[in-house]
């Protein structure tokens, strides 16, 4: 003979979705003479009310280490790349997979010196597929981003 189980209830909060889908943005931060660095964010929301978080910050001399990378995100999230200048002020908006694949770019050539190991690393994440993108982003930034972004460098630049 089984006993009648008791079920409590909980009063829980209500859940609200989040009026605003995910997307990434670029900003401009304007260097010595008409060089620039750039700092990638992650946002939610709309133009009113976003709510972001900074992702990677480049200098000037990284930024154009993967420049061909950034004006094929900025090109295939319906910007032309004249918007890239020294003097923008305001943030550029990018699609959720285009910023996610130029997001785990700068993040796996950020550290890297050697020009043949950064253009391995462009084209390694170039290569992969939009699923493969997601998983190594998330994994990049999670709580071992640093050991990811290691073994990540470690697969695509074979070193």
């Amino acid at each position: 003979m089984t006993l009648p189980q008791r079920v409590t209830t909980v009063p829980s909060r209500r859940l609200a979705a989040v009026a605003g889908v995910r997307c990434f943005r670029l900003i401009v931060k304007p260097g010595r003479g008409e060089s620039y660095g750039l700092t990638i964010e992650e946002a939610y929301g709309e133009v009113g009310s976003v709510f972001a978080t900074a992702l990677v910050t480049l200098t000037p001399q990284q930024t154009g280490r993967v420049v061909d990378a950034l004006f094929a995100a900025v090109k295939r999230s319906g910007h032309q790349p004249s918007v890239l200048a020294f003097t923008r002020k305001a943030p550029i908006r990018l699609t959720e997979p285009d910023g996610l694949r130029l997001a785990l770019i700068l993040l796996a050539t950020q550290p890297i010196a050697k020009h043949d190991r950064v253009r391995a690393l462009v084209a390694g994440v170039n290569a992969m597929s939009t699923e493969e993108t997601y998983y190594w982003y998330s994994k990049c930034i999670g709580v071992d981003g640093n050991r990811a972004r290691k073994a990540l460098r470690t697969l695509l630049s074979d070193d």
